[in-house]
């Protein structure tokens, strides 16, 4: 059932909410998108329940500004408020685990655990960004051109979805399924809101230049989930500075799959997320390794 939660300004954000168990808030990347974790949630029903949103702008929330960081942790302490309750466990992933963990650093006391998926790091050159575009561009392979010529134009909507599929394709591991995924994850097709996300990341960017989130990451006191697949075309040493910076995470890679790891590794997906969930202990884990199912 659809839920409607009220910013502050009084936004309308689209909500939605299963499960059963202590409350988990999940962050979709982007920016510009629309909610595509429902396979998240429904992994995870048994443990927690999970409230799933769009962000300002985008899919089926209201579509109006302001695009700020500022403004979005504002909006998810709207959704926390409303539907989750004082403290709540937070995941996001791609953009909207930036998003998480800038509203965890500005409200330590309303989080529980922070899951980390799939992020970019907090390093302020942002190097890890000319590797991802060689990485697409490789992945893509014979989609390339295709993917460029659409990329190159003033699209249609229907341009917009093929191009999108195409390059969503590249953030999974397997290429046999990797447009089959894509095409999944861009259903119903809501549209991206380009400038929503340009606006955003033009300010991460700037953001992660000018201000000292290893800083403020050390001074976190409550349990960090990093979990990340090391087939994904982003380059996983972009997130070592975060983890450092951590005194209290985790890390873990779950091998043969890409940016969406739930897709592609749904069952360690889950029991990693659901032990760190349910775990008492606050120690420091090392890195662990997960190699995918033997098929035979």
């Amino acid at each position: 059932m659809s839920l409607d939660v009220r910013s502050d300004d009084n936004c309308h954000l689209w909500a939605e909410q299963s499960g059963a168990g202590p409350p988990l808030v999940l962050c979709h990347g982007g920016p510009g998108l629309w909610d595509y974790l429902d396979p998240v949630a429904r992994l995870l029903d048994d443990r927690a329940r999970t409230i799933r949103w769009d962000q300002r702008g985008c899919g089926r929330s209201q579509r109006r500004g302001p695009y700020t960081v500022a403004r979005f942790v504002a909006d998810l302490d709207a959704v926390r408020d409303q539907l989750a309750g004082p403290r709540m466990a937070l995941m996001g992933h791609s953009w909207g685990a930036h998003l998480a963990l800038r509203y965890t650093i500005e409200h330590p006391e309303r989080v529980s655990h922070l899951i980390y998926v799939s992020g970019t790091g907090i390093d302020p050159d942002r190097g890890w960004h000319p590797h991802y575009k060689r990485n697409l561009r490789l992945r893509l392979g014979h989609h390339l051109a295709r993917w460029e010529a659409l990329g190159a134009r003033t699209r249609t909507p229907a341009e917009d979805h093929e191009w999108a599929v195409l390059q969503w394709s590249a953030d999974f591991a397997d290429p046999g399924t990797a447009l089959r995924h894509a095409e999944r994850m861009a259903t119903p097709w809501l549209g991206i809101n380009h400038d929503c996300n340009q606006a955003l990341n033009a300010e991460v960017k700037q953001e992660l230049s000018d201000s000292e989130l290893a800083v403020q990451c050390r001074a976190l006191d409550l349990p960090v989930l990093i979990i990340d697949g090391t087939e994904d075309i982003r380059p996983r040493w972009a997130v070592d500075s975060l983890h450092q910076a951590l005194t209290n995470s985790q890390r873990v890679s779950l091998a043969g799959s890409g940016h969406l790891p739930w897709v592609e590794n749904p069952d360690d997906f889950r029991e990693v997320v659901a032990t760190f969930l349910t775990q008492h202990s606050r120690q420091t884990l090392s890195q662990v390794h997960r190699e995918p199912p033997d098929p035979r």
